[in-house]
Protein backbone atom coordinates (compact mmCIF):
# COMPACT_ATOMS: atom_id res chain seq x y z
CA UNK A 1 0.00 0.00 0.00
CA UNK A 2 1.17 3.27 -0.88
CA UNK A 3 0.68 6.52 1.15
CA UNK A 4 0.40 9.77 -1.11
CA UNK A 5 3.16 12.48 0.02
CA UNK A 6 1.23 15.41 2.35
CA UNK A 7 2.19 18.67 1.54
CA UNK A 8 3.01 21.17 4.19
CA UNK A 9 1.21 24.48 4.48
CA UNK A 10 2.81 27.15 5.13
CA UNK A 11 1.30 30.19 7.08
CA UNK A 12 2.48 33.20 7.94
CA UNK A 13 1.34 36.28 9.93
CA UNK A 14 3.45 39.28 9.47
CA UNK A 15 3.35 43.03 9.25
CA UNK A 16 1.75 44.39 6.19
CA UNK A 17 4.11 46.54 4.14
CA UNK A 18 3.41 48.79 1.45
CA UNK A 19 3.79 46.17 -1.42
CA UNK A 20 0.64 44.40 0.09
CA UNK A 21 -1.80 47.41 0.37
CA UNK A 22 -3.60 46.60 -2.87
CA UNK A 23 -3.81 42.86 -2.00
CA UNK A 24 -5.57 43.82 0.74
CA UNK A 25 -7.46 45.92 -0.51
CA UNK A 26 -8.73 43.72 -3.22
CA UNK A 27 -9.42 41.04 -0.32
CA UNK A 28 -11.83 43.42 1.54
CA UNK A 29 -13.83 44.39 -1.34
CA UNK A 30 -14.25 40.98 -2.32
CA UNK A 31 -15.75 40.16 1.11
CA UNK A 32 -17.43 43.28 1.95
CA UNK A 33 -17.93 44.65 -1.29
CA UNK A 34 -18.88 48.41 -2.10
CA UNK A 35 -21.46 48.80 0.76
CA UNK A 36 -19.09 48.52 3.36
CA UNK A 37 -18.27 52.50 2.16
CA UNK A 38 -21.81 53.36 3.37
CA UNK A 39 -20.35 52.20 7.59
CA UNK A 40 -19.71 54.65 10.44
CA UNK A 41 -16.70 52.36 10.88
CA UNK A 42 -15.15 53.74 7.12
CA UNK A 43 -15.88 57.29 8.83
CA UNK A 44 -13.55 57.06 10.89
CA UNK A 45 -10.81 54.73 8.65
CA UNK A 46 -11.22 57.55 5.96
CA UNK A 47 -8.71 59.96 8.61
CA UNK A 48 -7.65 58.06 11.39
CA UNK A 49 -4.11 56.97 10.91
CA UNK A 50 -3.11 53.76 10.64
CA UNK A 51 -1.73 52.21 13.64
CA UNK A 52 -0.34 48.67 12.32
CA UNK A 53 -1.93 46.03 10.05
CA UNK A 54 -1.25 42.15 9.45
CA UNK A 55 -1.33 39.84 7.00
CA UNK A 56 -1.94 36.22 6.51
CA UNK A 57 -0.40 33.97 4.06
CA UNK A 58 -0.51 30.83 2.65
CA UNK A 59 1.94 29.15 0.24
CA UNK A 60 2.67 33.25 -0.84
CA UNK A 61 -0.83 33.49 -1.51
CA UNK A 62 -2.63 36.48 0.99
CA UNK A 63 -5.57 34.86 2.70
CA UNK A 64 -6.49 37.33 5.33
CA UNK A 65 -5.80 40.92 6.69
CA UNK A 66 -6.66 42.91 9.58
CA UNK A 67 -6.26 46.83 10.42
CA UNK A 68 -5.60 49.16 13.91
CA UNK A 69 -6.62 52.43 13.37
CA UNK A 70 -5.36 55.69 16.01
CA UNK A 71 -8.45 56.81 18.11
CA UNK A 72 -9.49 58.33 20.92
CA UNK A 73 -12.41 57.77 22.71
CA UNK A 74 -13.07 60.48 25.90
CA UNK A 75 -9.13 61.76 25.62
CA UNK A 76 -7.52 57.92 25.98
CA UNK A 77 -5.59 56.78 23.32
CA UNK A 78 -7.13 53.52 21.74
CA UNK A 79 -7.00 51.41 18.69
CA UNK A 80 -9.86 50.86 16.22
CA UNK A 81 -9.96 47.22 15.26
CA UNK A 82 -10.90 46.14 11.17
CA UNK A 83 -11.26 45.69 8.76
CA UNK A 84 -10.66 42.10 9.14
CA UNK A 85 -11.12 39.90 6.16
CA UNK A 86 -10.26 36.05 5.51
CA UNK A 87 -10.76 34.79 2.13
CA UNK A 88 -13.97 32.92 1.79
CA UNK A 89 -11.87 29.64 1.10
CA UNK A 90 -10.09 30.43 4.44
CA UNK A 91 -12.65 30.66 6.23
CA UNK A 92 -13.39 28.26 9.61
CA UNK A 93 -9.41 27.40 10.11
CA UNK A 94 -9.30 29.93 13.24
CA UNK A 95 -7.10 32.49 10.90
CA UNK A 96 -9.66 35.23 12.20
CA UNK A 97 -9.05 34.49 15.49
CA UNK A 98 -5.16 34.79 15.17
CA UNK A 99 -5.62 37.77 13.60
CA UNK A 100 -7.49 39.00 16.29
CA UNK A 101 -5.08 37.71 18.30
CA UNK A 102 -2.28 39.93 16.60
CA UNK A 103 -3.99 43.01 16.94
CA UNK A 104 -4.52 42.13 20.96
CA UNK A 105 -0.38 41.71 21.26
CA UNK A 106 -0.15 45.15 19.52
CA UNK A 107 -2.67 46.82 21.63
CA UNK A 108 -1.13 45.52 24.71
CA UNK A 109 2.86 46.35 22.97
CA UNK A 110 1.66 49.94 22.49
CA UNK A 111 0.05 50.07 25.69
CA UNK A 112 -3.43 51.79 24.35
CA UNK A 113 -6.47 52.39 26.96
CA UNK A 114 -8.22 49.34 24.72
CA UNK A 115 -9.38 48.44 21.68
CA UNK A 116 -12.87 49.14 20.28
CA UNK A 117 -14.68 47.70 17.20
CA UNK A 118 -18.10 47.19 15.49
CA UNK A 119 -18.40 43.51 15.00
CA UNK A 120 -20.35 40.61 16.41
CA UNK A 121 -20.44 39.74 20.22
CA UNK A 122 -20.30 36.20 20.48
CA UNK A 123 -17.40 35.76 18.21
CA UNK A 124 -15.27 38.60 19.74
CA UNK A 125 -16.58 38.08 23.47
CA UNK A 126 -14.58 35.53 23.68
CA UNK A 127 -10.92 37.27 23.31
CA UNK A 128 -12.64 39.48 26.03
CA UNK A 129 -14.07 42.70 24.01
CA UNK A 130 -17.28 43.90 26.34
CA UNK A 131 -20.24 45.96 25.20
CA UNK A 132 -19.44 49.42 25.18
CA UNK A 133 -22.88 51.13 25.23
CA UNK A 134 -21.50 54.16 26.43
CA UNK A 135 -19.25 54.76 23.36
CA UNK A 136 -20.57 56.82 20.85
CA UNK A 137 -19.54 56.41 16.72
CA UNK A 138 -19.67 59.38 14.51
CA UNK A 139 -22.52 57.98 12.72
CA UNK A 140 -25.05 55.25 13.23
CA UNK A 141 -23.78 52.16 14.57
CA UNK A 142 -26.01 49.00 16.63
CA UNK A 143 -24.85 49.71 19.89
CA UNK A 144 -25.05 45.86 20.93
CA UNK A 145 -22.07 45.78 17.96
CA UNK A 146 -19.80 48.18 19.77
CA UNK A 147 -17.62 46.02 21.84
CA UNK A 148 -14.04 46.97 23.83
CA UNK A 149 -10.99 45.13 24.65
CA UNK A 150 -9.70 46.63 27.97
CA UNK A 151 -5.80 47.03 27.68
CA UNK A 152 -4.72 49.41 30.64
CA UNK A 153 -8.36 51.29 31.00
CA UNK A 154 -11.94 49.56 31.99
CA UNK A 155 -14.62 50.91 29.09
CA UNK A 156 -14.81 54.39 28.25
CA UNK A 157 -17.35 56.54 27.59
CA UNK A 158 -17.51 59.10 25.28
CA UNK A 159 -17.11 59.66 21.29
CA UNK A 160 -14.93 57.73 19.23
CA UNK A 161 -12.69 60.09 16.81
CA UNK A 162 -9.71 59.76 14.84
CA UNK A 163 -6.68 60.36 15.94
Amino acid sequence: MSLAPVLARSLRITPETDADRDEVDALVMAAFGPGRFAKTAERIRETAHMAAAFTAREDGRLIGSVRLWSISVDGLDALFLGPITVAKDARSGGLGADLVGACIGEAQHQGVAGVLLVGDPPYFQRFGFQPASGVRLPGPADPRRVLWLPITSAVPSGLALPA
